[in-house]
This record gives C-alpha cells, sequence and structure tokens, in this order.
C-alpha cells in the first residue's frame, strides 16, 4: 500500500481514540513539578531560569495591566515549544500541523484582547480603526480595510503556525526519501542529500522554536495596543 506524504499529518487512533489528546497533554510532563526545597537539581534549575526568561522576554513591552498574562502567555510558549520540538522526533505527530487546533489557540486569545480593550479603554480601540488626518472620502474605506485587517488577525496567526511546521516536515519526509532511494544507485549523491537531511533538520529545530515565540510575541503586541 502506498502512502501519500500527508498521511503524516492525520491524527493515529487506538481504539478509535485520537491519540492526539495524549500528545496534547505530554508537555506537561517536562514542567517543574512544586518541591519543599528552592533548587531541586540542575534540570529544574534550567527548568525555572528558562521560563523566567522567556516570562521577562514577553512582559517587558507590556504595562503592569499587562503583567496579569504572564502566566497565560509563558504557559503558551512552552506548550507550543514543547509540541513543535516534540514533533521532529521519529513516528510522531504534531498537534501543531493541524489549523483547526491553531486556530482555537489563536481565535479565544486574541478575542480576549480585542475584548480587553474594548472594556478598558473603547475610545482607543475604536479608533485604531480610523487613524488621525484621514481625508473625508477616504473614511469609509478605510474603515473597511482596518477592520478586515483586525478580523484576519487569529485566522494569520493560525495559518503562519501551520504553514511553516506543514512545509518543514513535508522537505523532511522528500529529503528523507530521495536519500534512501538513491541509496542504493548512487551512494554519493545519497550522502550529499543526507548531509542536506541534517541542515534541513537544525533549521527545522530552529523554526520550531521560532514560531513558538513569533506566536505567542504576536499575540502580547496585540495585548499591547488594547490596555
Amino acid at each position: 500500500m502506498s502512502l501519500s506524504f500527508f498521511d503524516q499529518f492525520m491524527s493515529p487512533h487506538l481504539l478509535g481514540i485520537p491519540l492526539i489528546l495524549i500528545s496534547l497533554l505530554f508537555p506537561a510532563l517536562l514542567l517543574p513539578s512544586p518541591r519543599n526545597r528552592w533548587i531541586t537539581n540542575r534540570i529544574s534549575t534550567l527548568q525555572s531560569w528558562f521560563i523566567y526568561t522567556i516570562t521577562k522576554q514577553l512582559m517587558t513591552p507590556l504595562n503592569k495591566k499587562g503583567h496579569k498574562w504572564a502566566l497565560i502567555l509563558s504557559s503558551l510558549m512552552i506548550f507550543l515549544l514543547s509540541i513543535n520540538l516534540l514533533g521532529l522526533l521519529p513516528y510522531t505527530f504534531t498537534p501543531t500541523t493541524q489549523l483547526s487546533m491553531n486556530l482555537a489557540l489563536a481565535f479565544p486569545l486574541w478575542l480576549a484582547t480585542l475584548l480587553t480593550g474594548l472594556r478598558n479603554q473603547p475610545s482607543a480601540s475604536l479608533g485604531h480603526l480610523l487613524p488621525e488626518g484621514t481625508p473625508t472620502p477616504l473614511i469609509p474605506a478605510l474603515i473597511m480595510i482596518e477592520t478586515t485587517s483586525l478580523l484576519i488577525r487569529p485566522l494569520a496567526l493560525g495559518v503562519r503556525l501551520t504553514a511553516n511546521l506543514t512545509a518543514g516536515h513535508l522537505l523532511i519526509q522528500l529529503i528523507s526519501t530521495a536519500t534512501a532511494v538513491l541509496f542504493s544507485i548512487m551512494p554519493a549523491i545519497s550522502l550529499l542529500t543526507a548531509c542536506v537531511l541534517l541542515l534541513l533538520t537544525i533549521l527545522e529545530v530552529a523554526v520550531a522554536m521560532i514560531q513558538a515565540y513569533v506566536f505567542v510575541l504576536l499575540l502580547s503586541l496585540y495585548l499591547q495596543e488594547n490596555i
């Protein structure tokens, strides 16, 4: 039976139960558990330093009102980062290649930032739809354009994350398939493609980390506009 290159993006099932639920819960096992001692071992210290660095990086542009979102944004960053990196392991499934999941993460958080702005400063939030000094004939068209750009933000967040991870996984599978096929025919070319595959894998590790950071960073920027 021939398999399609896109079969790797299908959620596996066991006894009719989608295993994506287990893969979504697995990153929680990597988080440090609370202990009675301040420092337990090097891994816990490294995890605490990493979480502190992420939180500081995300909260620096925000004022004190935005610091209430520290737990949500930091947890989302670690969640996406863990899933993206674990999805690069062989025989694994990457939930963040599913557009439905990414939209389910992006839309509620984007809506929460928008409602926060409309509740705390409605005039300033609505003022983003019409820049100051706009000519009168352009006001209706500009309001429609700004409203459209505002409404497609969650879609852009989900599609960006899905497209980058899907493209990377497809490239890795295509080059690995070419390496295996060329091994018995042209070993030298196969060795060259194997080197390209190694470099591409390193690049995909960087892409997985960057895309998780960009997703959360854009949400923090949307929050900054509304507080």
